[in-house]
């Protein structure tokens, strides 16, 4: 039973998303939305995580959560896939729960 992990806070204000990744299984999905896009972003303290994290979880940012930071898509750490409205509604339908963690 496979959840979608969604997080909304940054991970230089709060430490929502090392909670998620603590508890995240292998085949489990992690979506960064809002202020969690900022996880996404190649070249900052969180990149080694997310990287360390990818070995058994994929990673999703919403790209217009990402675009709306003013960030172009080259910025996203290379394995996070951007994803649209439409592909967080798949993700959520593809999984059997879905967990904010806020």
């Amino acid at each position: 039973m496979s959840i979608l992990h969604t997080v909304n806070k940054s991970p230089f204000e709060r430490d929502s998303l090392d909670s998620c990744l603590k508890f995240a299984q292998e085949g489990d999905a992690v979506l960064l939305i809002e202020d969690g896009v900022y996880a996404a972003l190649a070249g900052t303290a969180a990149e080694s995580k997310v990287k360390d994290a990818m070995s058994r979880v994929k990673l999703y940012a919403l790209a217009p959560d990402f675009k709306a930071r003013g960030f172009s898509e080259e910025r996203a750490i290379g394995g996070i896939g951007l994803v649209d409205y439409s592909g967080f509604v798949d993700l959520a339908a593809e999984h059997a729960k879905v967990q904010a963690w806020l």
